[in-house]
Parts: C-alpha cells; sequence; structure tokens
C-alpha cells in the first residue's frame, strides 16, 4: 500500500450494528436468527478491516440500554455470544486479531464475564488489528467512570484536563475513532463512544447488518477518504468554516442512505 492510500485508510473504525431484527422480519424469522446471521457478518467484516490495513475496528455489542429488551431476546444474546466466542475465537485469533473489551462486567453474570475476560487474554498477544466489543457499554458511563477513576486516584481538580480524563477512559489503549458506521438506516449516536468520536467522520447506510460486507465497508472507507479532516481549523484547502460553519453545511447523500457531509 503506498502513502497516499494508507492515509485515506482510517486507523479506526467504530460500527453501530443495526438491523439484525429487521433482516430477520423480512424474511419471516425470529430476531434471533438476524442476531446469528449478524454474527457472520461481524466476523467477515473483521477480515476485511485487517485486509484494508485498519488497525482498531470497536464495535457495539450490547448497550447498557440492551437490558430493556425482552428477556426472551436477552438470554438468547447471551448464549449467542457464549457460543460466538466458542466457534469464532481460535479464528480470530490465528487471524492475528486481539480481542479488548469496553464496558461494564461487573454487573453481567460471571460466565459472561469469564468468556470476555478469557478472549481478551487468549488473544493478548496479536496486533494485527484490535477488535474491541463494547458490551454492556454507554457512552454517558463511559465518561462517569472515568470522572470517578480520575478521582480515586487522587487527580485534584484544577489538575483535570481533556487529556488526563481520556486516560481513565474505557479505550484509553485505542485512537478515536475516525470513520464512525451506523447501518439499519438510523441516524444518531445511541449513546455509543460520546467521548471518543468527537471528531470522527459519519457514515450512515440503511443496508442491514447482516448484509453489511466487504463491498459496503469499502463503501465507507470511500467517503471517509474524500472529506477533509480539519478538527476545528480550516483545513488545507483553507474553505472551511472551521467550528462555526461547515459540518452542517451543505450535507450531500452519496448513495441511498449515505450521508458523507462533502461541501
Amino acid at each position: 500500500m503506498d502513502q497516499s492510500s494508507a492515509a485515506s485508510v482510517p486507523r479506526h473504525v467504530a460500527i453501530v450494528m443495526d438491523g439484525n431484527g429487521r433482516w430477520a422480519r423480512k424474511r419471516m424469522m425470529p430476531r434471533g436468527v438476524g442476531h446469528k446471521a449478524g454474527v457472520d457478518a461481524l466476523v467477515k467484516v473483521v477480515q476485511a478491516a485487517a485486509d484494508r490495513g485498519i488497525g482498531y475496528l470497536t464495535v457495539f455489542a450490547f448497550s447498557s440500554e440492551n437490558w430493556k429488551r425482552p428477556e426472551e431476546e436477552v438470554s438468547g444474546l447471551m448464549s449467542l455470544l457464549l457460543v460466538a466466542l466458542s466457534k469464532h475465537l481460535t479464528r480470530l485469533k490465528s487471524d492475528g486479531v486481539r480481542i479488548r473489551v469496553a464496558g461494564d462486567l461487573d454487573s453481567v453474570s460471571p460466565r459472561i464475564r469469564d468468556a470476555l475476560r478469557g478472549a481478551e487474554k487468549d488473544t493478548e498477544d496479536n496486533s494485527r488489528l484490535v477488535l474491541t466489543v463494547a458490551f454492556n457499554y454507554g457512552g454517558r458511563w463511559d465518561i462517569v467512570q472515568a470522572c470517578r477513576a480520575a478521582m480515586a486516584s487522587g487527580v485534584p481538580p484544577e489538575a483535570l484536563d481533556e487529556a488526563t480524563l481520556a486516560r481513565f477512559m474505557t479505550m484509553a489503549y485505542a485512537p478515536d475513532p475516525d470513520l464512525f458506521i451506523r447501518t439499519g438506516g438510523e441516524v444518531r449516536l445511541s449513546n455509543f463512544l460520546l467521548w471518543q468520536s468527537a471528531y470522527a467522520e459519519f457514515f450512515f447506510t440503511d443496508c442491514l447488518w447482516p448484509d453489511f460486507d466487504a463491498a459496503e465497508l469499502d463503501r465507507a472507507v470511500a467517503a471517509y477518504a474524500r472529506r477533509e479532516r480539519r478538527f476545528g481549523d480550516v483545513g488545507t484547502s483553507g474553505q472551511g468554516e472551521g467550528a462555526l460553519g461547515g459540518a452542517a453545511d451543505g450535507l450531500a447523500c452519496d448513495g441511498p442512505g449515505v450521508l458523507t457531509g462533502e461541501q
């Protein structure tokens, strides 16, 4: 990969994997079938991301709000997680994937917690791609726990700045996401990586998660590559509006359901 191609590939991609239930409903199948198809899609996307040189992939597997779903569905998701780890962990490990977990595991069952921590331990020597599974995670929870951890470590109020607090976030080991993808046609963050996504580029697609594949990932990366990332400045072109304008101006759709924010 040449230097210009490497620069167009996001280092860190975050994904809200939405649409499993609707995918199953369209096929007159139970929601659980959609979740199983979603796991298969994830395994393929992990491989595609690694092949494209993406170093970090973070996926929203189970939010702190998902406990509100029907008990049968939640139970099915817990069982599916255990099956997925058992079925795919060996392959992910051999492919050089390191698994990390972000979320409040103190309030999940010991069986689930042990399985997730075991996957982390089993892949800790890998470095080709870091796959972070956000499980029982919420962006607001993450900020609160970081504040509590900073206070517990003795950081005085006058010393608490953004850089200091960032060290206590659950994903302090990873760079902030460059590209934030949400499938399923919804256009919101849903309490995912609120702190970390301050300057992420967003890509929304109508594609339901089980149908998301390498080609869809390439579409998202291509949209990312067309963006000029300014981080509040005017950018290299000098045409941006900085903090007071551009990101909300001239939003354009690059194909159905894709919000690119081109200017």
